[in-house]
């Protein structure tokens, strides 16, 4: 009897079926992918900063080296 009871409250109580609303269980699990989504970026953050090179640190491979460009010759010009 007592659930008969309250189905009928919650029928009574509850918007038309066609109408559908997200609710408080929405709202708190697109808040925890918040929440989580902040931590992963300062966790991602601070990840980086540790891979970041040192700049005094010398290439295991060296450069090609390239011939410099020779400069032009420069003319004189007539006074």
């Amino acid at each position: 009897m007592t659930f008969g009871v309250l189905a009928a409250a919650v029928a009574a109580s509850s918007p038309p079926s066609d109408d559908v609303t997200p609710g408080v269980l929405g709202f708190l699990v697109v808040a925890a992918i918040g929440v989580a989504l902040v931590f992963l970026l300062k966790s991602m953050n601070k990840q980086f900063r540790k891979i970041t090179p040192d700049p005094g640190a010398v290439p295991e491979t060296p450069a090609p080296e390239t011939p410099a460009p020779e400069e032009p010759a420069q003319q004189e010009t007539p006074k």
